[in-house]
């Protein structure tokens, strides 16, 4: 079985029993035992992350950042090394302990929570906010709900940088995961208060579209 018809399986039957994010925790579970392969495992921050930082040069010193849905920690790493004050987090326990296996001397706090019931200290705490193909692996009904979530990790005078696979409007929705995102739910995680700074669609080269979008918060007033 390759790694799309895993996530597929471990998708749908999460969905069959009303749990739409339980799969993730059976998929890195399969994958430390080496009978499923985690289709974002890579060696690399996502690239579109790599070419924003390089071109933004965010300074990290005295801020904070958080990664959504952190996985195995290529993207968190790479947002530490900026020298932000760094939290990630996965609602997988087992990606949250393989990440720690993975760089056992991280200046990275790695948690394990829920995207849609964080830690109350969290809410607009965030100089930078990094959410990497997450959301487009929940399904419509918590879809919503989890794009204001994110927004809310974003602190007066923060930012939030969102990276994700694209379709049009009138695409079909994919029978599993991802689904990638409308230009609609990208505009969306401006609702919670955020100002989109640009919204760059992007043809990667294997020829599939992707979103990197960056919003801000304005300062308190």
């Amino acid at each position: 079985m390759n790694e799309d018809e895993a996530t597929g399986r471990l998708a749908a039957e999460s969905l069959a029993t009303g749990d739409p994010t339980g799969w993730f925790e059976r998929l890195y579970t399969e994958a430390g035992r080496g009978e499923a392969v985690v289709p974002w495992d890579r060696d690399a921050p996502h690239g579109l992350l790599a070419e924003w930082t390089a071109e933004r040069r965010p300074m990290g010193a005295g801020r904070r950042a958080v990664v959504v849905g952190c996985g195995y920690g290529r993207d968190a790493e790479h947002v530490a090394g900026l020298g932000f004050a760094t939290v990630a987090f996965d609602i997988s326990p087992t990606a949250v302990a393989a990440a720690h296996d993975r760089h056992p001397v991280s200046a990275v706090n790695y948690r394990a929570a829920d995207l849609l019931a964080p830690p109350a200290a969290w809410r607009r705490s965030f100089d930078l906010v990094v959410e990497s193909m997450t959301v487009q692996a929940l399904p419509t009904e918590i879809r919503a709900a989890a794009i204001d979530a994110v927004g809310e990790l974003v602190a007066p005078g923060g930012t939030l940088l969102v990276i994700a696979a694209g379709r049009a409007d009138d695409e079909p929705t994919p029978a599993a995961p991802p689904w990638p995102l409308t230009r609609a739910e990208i505009d969306a995680f401006g609702g919670a208060g955020l100002a989109p700074l640009r919204v760059e669609e992007i043809q990667d080269q294997s020829g599939v579209r992707r979103w990197r979008a960056e919003f801000h918060r304005g300062p308190v007033r």
